[in-house]
This record gives structure tokens, C-alpha cells and sequence, in this order.
């Protein structure tokens, strides 16, 4: 089934799945943001970034770390990284201390004597649904530099493969996913300038790679080094400059910064004939804003959210009907447990959706239009974010260690 839009997408969820809400069209509209956050997550994961993603974590502002700022998605440099087995016991969690446990049983050197361990569950029975529920990018302790986070590697008939990696508190790239709705006889939506502002403001303040403009409508960027001076360029040739570096001051308090939007209709203006064309020209003024604030700027098109919806929610095949079930489940009248987010997944869920990302990958980057930088593509931005991972950051961030 092919959608005329998202709203019109948007409609029919509010009545078929949404119908019991006090306001069905606000809560079909979450629920789509919400898809966006799970197709960029697992898009994430099968570019091999499992252990580099934190969720929403507190961005501090470069320069004024007093203010921060929640990003939906955030890659951090792995410090350490070791496996250990966890045998499997029906109704028994997977908690932060029984890990702890493990480690010290199976004699893993893994020094955890600076972290403060968290409540959370990587893995826990909701007896209530019948189901397993895991925790995506799950910390399970904090220290004041790094944080501690752990995930299902495979899981055999009797135990499951975990691994356990400290993070950095700084991340290299963050990824943050905007979407409003239009309302029916409006051009985009009442709160597309507020949220283009707010990523606009965070995208601006987050790097020590700087955005300043010159008289002639130049992009320039500026950035300061540990001794106080500093080097201004073009930004484009700047950003690429750190990205090849290995230089310390260059790549310490560097950060990509890549906008999601989606919504066709809100942030493209329609032409006389009342179609959308998506062409720059044609951007809204909010489109235009965050293009020139992230580094990257990526659309999730119409389409692809359409398909996603359809082909794994709507109307999917025998191996994937477990997904509409969860979905449902997850927004049914009188509901005790959402098992279908980004952060709360369910565990069978889970593993349709690397499989179906890992079989796809190259549907599913389709989906995404590169809006700025215009001259560059997806493929582009996947090996800068290798690079990034890629680097000695225990030498970069620490002068010894």
C-alpha cells in the first residue's frame, strides 16, 4: 500500500491504532517520531556502531559546560571493550550487578573500582506481557570521565555472549532527529521553527569547530586551541583538516553534529500545482536554518517512513508479523509497558530488526537524502564517521594513561 503523504499516513493510524487517545492525531504523530528514532537506531547499529552509541545523553556546550543539552544519539570513543558468558535463567534479569558479578567469577580484567553502578536492566522478563524486554546501549555505571554500558553480542540455547565497553563522556558525532506534523489546511507545522531553532542552537554550540560568517555570505570556521590561539579557514576544508587529523587539539573537543528531519510536507514548500517539490529552491526557511547549522543534514523520506511502516507494521510478512503485535501491544488502550522504543525493545523485536536492517541496508540508506553538505552523500558521511571511530583516542584524549 503506497501513502499520499505522511499525514495522510498520520490519519490512518489515528483511526485504526490510535482511536482511544484523547487526541488520536497527536498520539499517531509521536508514535511516528518515535519510528524515526528506532530507524535511525538500528540504521546506526548496522553501520557497526553498537558500542559507540549512547542514548540520550547530556551534551555540554563547548566553551560552557554548565549548559547541556539531550541528543537522541550520541558516538563516543571506546576506551576498553571485553566479552563474558551469562547463563540464562528464565524470570532471572540481567542487571548491572549480576555483570559485576560476572566479571569478577570469570576473572575478567576489567578495573570497575572509579564507576558507580546504575538500577538498570539489560535484559528483564515483563511476566504481566509474557515477554523479554531489553535495553538498548544500557549503562550500567558512570565514573566522572567515561561511562560503563554493556549489550547482547549472540545469544546460544543456554547462555548469552555479552559484551561490556567504557565510553568516553565526549562524544566525536551526535545525531539528533526532528519531525513536526502539518496540520490539515496549514504549510507546515505550528512548532517548525521552535524545533528548527533548538537543534539549530544545539548543532551551533556543541563543537570547538565554530561556524562564523563573512561579509560576502562565506561560511568560515574557527577553532581554538589548548594554547589560546586559534585557526580560522574555510569551514568545509577546516572540518575535513580535523576529520584526517591525528593532531590532539584538533580532534579533543571536535564534534560532527547530523541532523534527521522527516516530513516531506513540512519543511518543503508545495509548487502551484499544489505538489511538493524537493528541490532547494523550494526548502522552508526552517530547513534552510538547520542545513547551515549541522554539519550534516539528512531527510528520511516520505517513502521510506511509508515503507517502513507498511512492510514491518501494516501488512508484513509471516516473520515479521511479531512486529505489528509489539507495536500494537506497545500503544493499546490500557497498556502497562511500551516494549517498542528506542530505549525499551522488545527482545524478539530486536532481533527482526537487525535482521531485516542487515538484509536491507541498502533499501534503508535510500531512504535518506543528503541536504546539505550538498555535494556530498551518504557514503561520504559513513567514512568520516569511520574515520572518527577509528582514531587513537586514549592518546588523544589523555597525555598518559
Amino acid at each position: 500500500m503506497a501513502y499520499e503523504s505522511l499525514d495522510k499516513l498520520q490519519k490512518i493510524l489515528a483511526e485504526d491504532i490510535f482511536s482511544h487517545t484523547k487526541d488520536s492525531k497527536k498520539a499517531a504523530g509521536r508514535a511516528l517520531g518515535t519510528l524515526v528514532e528506532i530507524i535511525t537506531f538500528y540504521f546506526l547499529k548496522t553501520w557497526g556502531l553498537n558500542n559507540q552509541i549512547s542514548i540520550e545523553r547530556g551534551l555540554a556546550e563547548y566553551g560552557n559546560s554548565n549548559i547541556t543539552h539531550n541528543v537522541e544519539y550520541s558516538l563516543h570513543p571506546i576506551l576498553r571493550c571485553v566479552s563474558l558468558t551469562v547463563s540464562k535463567q528464565k524470570g532471572k534479569p540481567i542487571t548491572a550487578s549480576s555483570i559485576f558479578k560476572e566479571l569478577k567469577k570469570q576473572s575478567i580484567d576489567f578495573d570497575v573500582k572509579d564507576f558507580k553502578k546504575t538500577n538498570n536492566y539489560l535484559l528483564h522478563d515483563n511476566e504481566k506481557l509474557n515477554v523479554r524486554i531489553l535495553r538498548n546501549a544500557c549503562t550500567i555505571a558512570i565514573s566522572k570521565e567515561s561511562y560503563l554500558l554493556c549489550s547482547i553480542e549472540t545469544e546460544a540455547n543456554d547462555e548469552f555472549k555479552i559484551q561490556v565497553y567504557e565510553q568516553h563522556k565526549k562524544p566525536y558525532t551526535v545525531f539528533e532527529c526532528k519531525r513536526v506534523g502539518v496540520e490539515e489546511g496549514m504549510t507546515k507545522g505550528p512548532q517548525t521553527i521552535e524545533k528548527a531553532k533548538q537543534g539549530a542552537y544545539v548543532a551551533r554550540t556543541a563543537s570547538s569547530l565554530q561556524k562564523i560568517w563573512s561579509e560576502k555570505g562565506e561560511m568560515q570556521g574557527i577553532l581554538y586551541k589548548s594554547d589560546d590561539t586559534y585557526i580560522i579557514e574555510p569551514y568545509a576544508s577546516l572540518m575535513k583538516k580535523i576529520i584526517d587529523s591525528t593532531e590532539k587539539d584538533l580532534l579533543r573537543k571536535f564534534i560532527l553534529t547530523v541532523g534527521i528531519v522527516s516530513n516531506h510536507g513540512n519543511w518543503v514548500k508545495k509548487t502551484e500545482e499544489g505538489h511538493l517539490n524537493f528541490s532547494e529552491e523550494n526548502f522552508q526557511k526552517e530547513l534552510v536554518v538547520l542545513a547551515q547549522s549541522y554539519d550534516w543534514l539528512l531527510f528520511l523520506s516520505d517513502k521510506g517512513l511509508s515503507d517502513f511502516i507498511n512492510e514491518l507494521l501494516l501488512s508484513p510478512a509471516d516473520e515479521q508479523k511479531l512486529l505489528r503485535t509489539v507495536f500494537l501491544s506497545s500503544y493499546a488502550e490500557g497498556k502497562t509497558k511500551n516494549q517498542f522504543t528506542k530505549v525499551q525493545m522488545n527482545v524478539e523485536a530486536d532481533r527482526i530488526l537487525l535482521d531485516y536492517f542487515a538484509k536491507n541496508i541498502t533499501t534503508v540508506e535510500s531512504w535518506f537524502n543528503v541536504i546539505s553538505p550538498s555535494k556530498k552523500d551518504l557514503t561520504a558521511l559513513k567514512q568520516e564517521i569511520g574515520f572518527l571511530k577509528n582514531k587513537n583516542w586514549t592518546n588523544i584524549l589523555y597525555d598518559s594513561r
